[in-house]
């Protein structure tokens, strides 16, 4: 049985892009927060979304005693047909992700790195407060199965955009598993490295404040990954750290900054940042 009805029937798989975002334990909340936020600037950048009011009066008929009127069930069925056809094809879709306080909202028809970039450069602009329990706001632009062959051959091509000479730039790799003991952290991140080496020389590693991370999330047998800008300026792509008051960040714009103080915001991201916030959200 599927314990939240929210994520019945759907399960993150290879195939799909996405948001993957951590919370503090209220994960139905969460998912509300979610559509909330993504809704309102995916309506800002991609304009409305369009769907009919099927599944609403879908629920409604299913209250009302259809007897043994044959017409009506026949409608009945035609109407969940469409209604889980445009479920399918709406633009954020919570689907189950396979792991606790991590929720998956699957995208469809939109680029999730500029989406999530645009809300953090926002936030980090405005300094206002958005959300209570979503931690973490990780765009997935790509996954494949959990298995180093799987995952060499797959970011082989993913990772070309950024990374294919002429293009180039500096890299670092960010790594989490979640249910999965058959990876080894070690040999993900020199394997990868490897790979984005081979794509162009040029291309080097830059732990401090690098243009790109490469993010690599994996819960249980599928990889999600992505390559991302401003992670450090954007505290991890953490919701609850980057809308803080930091005297580093007094410059808004991201690319203005000195190396003084790239290094200053390097030396305040700590690892306890994720565990503060959860601590003042429970609070």
């Amino acid at each position: 049985r599927a314990k939240r009805p929210r994520g019945a029937g759907r399960q993150l798989e290879a195939g799909m892009r996405g948001i993957l975002i951590t919370c503090n334990m209220n994960e139905r909340k969460c998912v509300g927060e979610a559509y909330s936020l993504l809704g309102e600037y995916g309506d800002l950048l991609y304009g409305p979304e369009q769907f009919s009011d099927h599944e609403e009066r879908l629920s409604g008929s299913d209250r009302e005693e259809d007897e043994d009127d044959v017409e009506a069930a026949l409608k009945k069925e035609v109407g969940q047909i469409r209604a889980s056809t445009e479920q399918k094809l709406r633009r954020f879709q919570s689907v189950e992700s396979g792991a606790n306080n991590v929720v998956f909202i699957r995208t469809q028809g939109i680029e999730p790195e500029n989406l999530v970039h645009h809300i953090l450069k926002d936030m980090h602009t405005t300094k206002k407060k958005k959300t209570r329990v979503i931690l973490r706001m990780l765009p997935i632009s790509g996954t494949c199965k959990a298995f180093m062959e799987d995952m060499k051959k797959y970011t082989e091509t993913f990772f070309e955009p950024w990374f294919k000479a002429p293009n180039k730039g500096t890299f670092q790799i960010v790594y989490k598993a979640r249910n999965n003991s058959h990876m080894s952290r070690e040999e993900v991140i020199k394997e990868l490295a490897g790979i984005v080496g081979s794509l162009n020389p040029e291309n080097k590693v830059d732990l401090n404040n690098p243009q790109y991370t490469v993010v690599v999330e994996i819960i249980k047998t599928v990889c999600c990954l992505s390559v991302v800008r401003d992670y450090v300026l954007f505290r991890k792509y953490n919701l609850q750290e980057v809308v803080k008051s930091n005297k580093e960040d007094a410059q808004q714009n991201p690319s203005s900054l000195t190396e003084e103080q790239k290094s200053e915001v390097v030396k305040a991201e700590t690892e306890e940042e994720e565990e503060k916030s959860s601590k003042e959200v429970k609070e």
